[in-house]
């Protein structure tokens, strides 16, 4: 059993085929993904199976979804021992303004957020805008 395959089914998720070519490709990619970008991979591929296994992924804590402000939803594996909860997992996005690429910064996390009595955090998510290292040529 690969590596992969133990972590679908340590998240509880049946391992097909189209599923670990899903993860494989998310892992080897350092940026977010968009669906259209898993489109274009798995051009021979039905939309819905793409989407259904996106959607599965981020209900079974595997990837975490990012608004980074364009519009389109992208998607990104969690760290190992994540569970994407508010109070400890979350994590900076940065998305550049040249090449339009949106990335994890997992080693600077959002500290957690004391709301006033009877607010209820359901989602947070911290994207900072700029110019990334490759395009600034730093």
């Amino acid at each position: 059993m690969t590596e992969i395959e133990k972590t679908l089914q340590a998240h509880k998720v049946r391992p097909t085929a189209m599923r670990i070519l899903i993860y494989k490709y998310m892992a080897e990619r350092t940026n977010a993904l968009a669906l259209t970008d898993i489109e274009y991979a798995f051009a021979k591929a039905e939309r819905t199976t793409l989407y259904r296994t996106l959607k599965t992924f981020e209900e079974k804590g595997i990837v975490h979804q990012i608004d980074d402000g364009t519009g389109i939803s992208k998607y990104a594996l969690c760290e190992p021992g994540c569970n994407c909860e508010i109070d400890q997992d979350l994590h900076l996005h940065f998305h550049c303004n040249n090449c339009h690429e949106t990335v994890c910064i997992t080693e600077h996390k959002i500290p957690h957020i004391n709301l006033p009595k009877g607010y209820i955090a359901e989602d947070v998510n911290l994207v900072v805008k700029g110019i990334c290292d490759t395009c600034s040529g730093q």
